[in-house]
């Protein structure tokens, strides 16, 4: 990456922070592009570079987000896809550290999930994880989104209360209640 390209990216991350310090305090219709470009530290000129409208550096913002996080799963060992279980501390612990380390962010996206269509992000998920472990548990295809739906929404609210206690409660506590509290065939039992 050159000089420009980075000055860019850096620059694009000011702006995305900014919106979710701005998402902390107001809705998000009544955040202005000046407000970011003053928390920013930028220019409004410089805002119409990277983006088209406030919607644009919503979408950014939460792909910014995403990324971390995938980026914070690049540690977990993947396993034999015929052994994928819903439920482990393997998923659950860097999953959990990474919201905790960004709790700032998660707190909007929690409080403003319309915003940042979660579920969807769930659902990038489903394929790759959810399925094939439902599969393995005996599920049929013809209950999996209710499954599925039961269990994110589940493990969301849980999430969600923890958030909302700013976190506090240690890691290892959420881990214990997510897994006492989930579907018994979706646990890990080792």
């Amino acid at each position: 990456m050159n000089r420009q390209e980075s000055k860019y990216q850096y620059t694009a991350s000011l702006m995305d922070e900014a919106l979710l310090l701005l998402l902390e305090q107001k809705d998000y219709d009544a955040i202005t592009v000046k407000e970011i470009c003053q928390k920013a530290g930028v220019n409004r000129s410089t805002f119409y570079l990277h983006y088209e409208s406030m919607n644009d550096l919503l979408e950014e913002t939460v792909g910014m987000i995403n990324d971390r996080f995938k980026a914070s799963l690049a540690s977990v060992p993947t396993d034999d896809p015929s052994k994928v279980v819903l439920t482990s501390e393997k998923y659950l612990r860097p999953y959990l550290n990474f919201i905790k380390e960004n709790k700032r962010a998660y707190k909007v996206i929690h409080l403003k999930d319309h915003l940042f269509n979660s579920q969807k992000t769930f659902e990038s998920f489903y394929q790759s994880i959810f399925s094939p472990a439902l599969t393995n548990f005996g599920v049929k295809e013809s209950e999996k989104k209710y499954v599925f739906a039961f269990y994110t929404q589940g493990t969301v609210a849980i999430i969600g209360k923890w958030l909302e206690d700013n976190c506090r409660d240690d890691v290892d506590m959420i881990i214990d209640l997510i897994m006492r509290h989930t579907l018994a065939y979706g646990r890990d039992e080792q």
